[in-house]
C-alpha cells in the first residue's frame, strides 16, 4: 500500500516524472505467482491540501464525481464542520471511493489468460476485451500482451509474466486515470501519457514500487527476485525503503536519488538499492538486411557491444512495438526466432549489462520475403567447371511459379551482373559465348499476380562455377600402337593430372554401340593380352582435372594376332582371310 502524504516533496506526482523503488515489507516472500485477491478493496488515499473556498461537497465532486458522498469524506477526516475547511490542512480522499475505470486488451500474441475478481478460473483473452480492476493476467512463454488504459497509457506485458491490475480508477468525471499494477513475475514496459492534473501510475514488485508521470520506462524481475528499472524518457526519483518502515511510507526521504533519462538501476534480492548508472548504448543494427528470405528460421545478427552480457530482442508488426510477435534473450548478438510469414516487421534490440539492466533500444525495419520459394540447383555442381560455348545452367521447377529469373555475375554479391534473364519459361539458361572465367549464378521463382504483375520470390544462395575451354580431342596419330601379336598396347601424350576413358569395339561395329571394353585410366597407357584374335577399333576421351571432358578421338584400328605364323613369319590365315586360331 502506498499512501501519499503532504510535505514529502522529493518526488511529487504533480511535478516531473518520478519513480520510487522501495524494499517492500514483504520482500522476503516467495516470488512465485499468488492467486489474485477476490475483492481488491482499495485502501490507498490521496492527500488534498485545502485551498481557500474548498468544501467537502466540492472535493467529493472533483475527486469522486459524486457530491453526495461528502459525508464519507467528513467521516474519514473526522471533521466537525463540513463547510469550513482550514486552508493548508489535509483532507484524505480514499481511492476506493473514486469511480472505477477499465483497461482494454490491445493485442495478444500466444497464450494469455485473465482471471477477473471473484472468478473461479482464468480464461483466454482476446484483443478488444475489457479488463476490470482486480483482474490477474498471466502471459505464457513466447507470448505477449499489450494493454491500453483509458487515458492512452500503454503497458506492454512480456512473456512469462504475472500481473494484477490492482487499481483502475479515475479522478472525477473526466479526470486522470489512477492505476496500480502488481507484477509478480516477468517484465513490463510502459509508455505513460502525461496528464493535465494529478495522476497516479505505479508498477509494484516484491522489491519495488515505481510511480511515474509522463515517461517511458521498463521494470523487470529476475529469477532470484532482483528488480531492475531503466528509463528512456522523463526523470525518475528513486528512494530505498526498509521492511521496518510503516506501510506505504518512505523510510527516509533524504535518501532519494534522481534517475535521469538514459539511466537505470537494480534493486538486489535483499532490497539493497544499486547506484544509478548510464544505460548501455544501443546495439548497431545497421547491418540487419532489409530483406530476409530464409523460410526455416529468422536469423538476425548484431555485433558485440562492449559491456553487454546478454541481449534482449523483439520483433513486432508495428513501429511502436504494441504488436510483438517474437521475443527472446540471447547470450550474444546472434538472434534466432521462429520463422515469420511474409510481411513488413520491426526489430528492437537492447543490451543487458552485468546488473541485468536493459540498455537503450535500437530499432530496424525489415521485410520477410520467402514466397514463391526459390528453385533447387540441378547442374552444374557447386564449384564445377563447365565448357565454354556449350554449357547450361539448370534448376528445378517450382509449383505455382509462372516464370524463373536467373542471374550470372562475376562476384557473390552480384554487383557485376553479366547475365540477367527475368522471365524464363523454364528454369534453364544456356550460357552461350560467356567468356572464360569464374562466375556465380542464382535463381528465383516468379509468380503471376492477378492482373498480370510479376511477384518475384527470393533468390537461392549464390553458387560458384567456372567457364573453361574443353581439352582438345586427341588425333588418331597420337596413339602409338603395338599390335599384331596376342598382346596389344597403346600409349599417348598427356598433361599432368589428366585421366582418360578408353572404349574398344570390334571393327564390325564402328558406331561403338556395342563395346568390348569401356574403362577409365589414370595414366596414358593401355594394354590387353586376353582379346580374341581379330581387328578392333579404339578411341580415347581426355578427362581433364578441371572436370571437363574432350570429345572422343577418331577411332584407331588395332589387330590382335593368333600367335601362329607361316615359315616366312606371316600370320597364318584361312582361305577366307581370317586368322587361324590356336586350338
Amino acid at each position: 500500500m502506498a499512501v501519499h502524504h503532504p510535505g514529502r516533496a522529493p518526488w511529487p506526482l504533480v511535478a516531473a516524472a518520478a519513480v520510487l523503488l522501495t524494499h517492500a515489507a514483504w520482500a522476503t516472500a516467495s516470488p512465485a505467482p499468488a492467486a489474485p485477491a477476490t475483492d481488491p478493496v482499495q485502501t490507498d488515499e490521496i492527500a488534498h491540501i485545502v485551498k481557500p473556498g474548498d468544501t467537502l461537497e466540492g472535493l467529493a465532486a472533483t475527486y469522486l464525481d459524486a457530491p453526495r458522498l461528502w459525508p464519507l469524506l467528513q467521516s474519514r477526516n473526522k471533521l466537525h464542520d463540513a463547510r469550513r475547511l482550514k486552508p493548508g490542512s489535509v483532507v484524505w480522499i480514499p481511492v476506493r471511493l473514486q469511480p472505477q475505470s477499465s483497461a482494454t486488451v490491445d493485442f495478444v500474441q500466444g497464450t494469455a489468460t485473465a482471471r477477473a475478481p471473484g472468478a473461479t478460473a482464468a480464461a483466454a483473452i482476446a484483443a478488444g476485451q475489457k479488463l476490470e480492476e482486480g483482474t490477474a493476467l498471466n502471459v505464457a512463454p513466447d507470448a505477449f500482451v499489450t494493454v491500453a488504459l483509458a487515458d492512452g497509457t500503454v503497458v506492454r506485458i512480456q512473456s512469462q509474466s504475472d500481473v494484477v491490475l490492482r487499481q483502475l480508477r479515475r479522478r472525477g468525471r473526466a479526470g486522470s486515470v489512477q492505476a496500480v499494477l502488481e507484477m509478480r513475475s516477468g517484465a513490463v514496459e510502459s509508455a505513460v501519457q502525461p496528464a493535465a492534473g494529478p495522476r497516479r501510475f505505479e508498477v509494484r514488485t516484491p522489491l519495488a514500487i515505481t510511480s511515474v508521470r509522463g515517461t517511458r520506462f521498463g521494470i523487470a524481475m529476475g529469477e532470484t527476485g532482483q528488480t531492475t528499472a531503466s528509463v528512456l524518457e522523463g526523470t525518475v526519483g528513486v528512494q530505498a525503503r526498509d521492511a521496518a518502515a510503516p506501510a506505504g511510507l518512505p523510510h527516509d526521504p533524504s535518501a532519494g536519488v534522481a534517475l535521469a533519462m538514459g539511466q537505470g538501476l537494480a534493486v538486489a534480492a535483499d532490497g539493497k538499492l544499486g547506484t544509478p548508472r548510464a544505460l548501455l548504448a544501443a546495439p548497431d543494427v545497421s547491418q540487419i538486411p532489409e530483406m530476409v528470405s530464409d523460410a526455416g528460421i529468422l536469423a538476425l545478427s548484431v555485433p558485440a557491444l562492449p559491456g553487454a552480457l546478454r541481449y534482449e530482442a523483439q520483433v513486432a508488426r508495428d513501429e511502436a512495438f504494441r504488436q510483438v510477435l517474437r521475443q527472446g534473450r540471447f547470450s550474444n548478438g546472434e538472434l534466432r526466432f521462429r520463422a515469420l510469414e511474409d510481411g513488413r516487421y520491426y526489430l528492437m534490440v537492447r543490451a543487458l549489462d552485468d546488473a541485468g539492466i536493459a540498455g537503450l533500444p535500437a530499432t530496424r525495419a525489415f521485410t520477410v520475403k520467402t514466397q514463391p520459394a526459390p528453385p533447387l540447383y540441378q547442374q552444374p555442381a557447386p564449384g564445377a567447371v563447365v565448357a565454354a560455348g556449350a554449357s547450361v545452367l539448370e534448376c528445378t521447377e517450382v509449383a505455382g511459379a509462372r516464370w524463373y529469373r536467373l542471374q550470372v555475375a562475376t562476384d557473390a554479391a552480384f554487383s557485376g551482373i553479366v547475365r540477367d534473364e527475368p522471365r524464363l519459361a523454364q528454369c534453364r539458361l544456356e550460357l552461350g559465348a560467356l567468356p572464360k572465367g569464374s562466375y556465380f549464378w542464382r535463381a528465383a521463382s516468379v509468380a503471376e499476380l492477378p492482373g498480370g504483375a510479376a511477384d518475384q520470390g527470393p533468390f537461392a544462395p549464390p553458387q560458384a562455377f567456372t567457364v573453361a575451354d574443353r581439352p582438345p580431342a586427341m588425333s588418331s596419330n597420337a596413339l602409338d600402337a603395338n599390335d599384331g601379336g596376342t598382346r596389344v598396347s597403346l600409349h599417348w601424350p598427356a598433361q599432368p593430372g589428366q585421366r582418360f576413358r578408353l572404349q574398344l569395339a570390334a571393327a564390325a561395329h564402328p558406331d561403338f554401340k556395342t563395346l568390348v571394353q569401356d574403362t577409365e585410366l589414370d595414366s596414358p597407357t593401355w594394354a590387353a593380352g586376353e582379346l580374341p584374335a581379330g581387328e578392333y577399333l579404339v578411341r580415347i576421351q581426355v578427362l581433364d582435372p578441371t572436370g571437363l571432358q574432350s570429345e572422343f578421338s577418331p577411332a584407331r584400328k588395332v589387330r590382335v594376332g593368333t600367335g601362329l605364323s607361316t615359315a616366312f613369319g606371316l600370320p597364318l590365315s584361312t582361305q577366307g582371310g581370317d586368322p587361324v586360331r590356336r586350338p
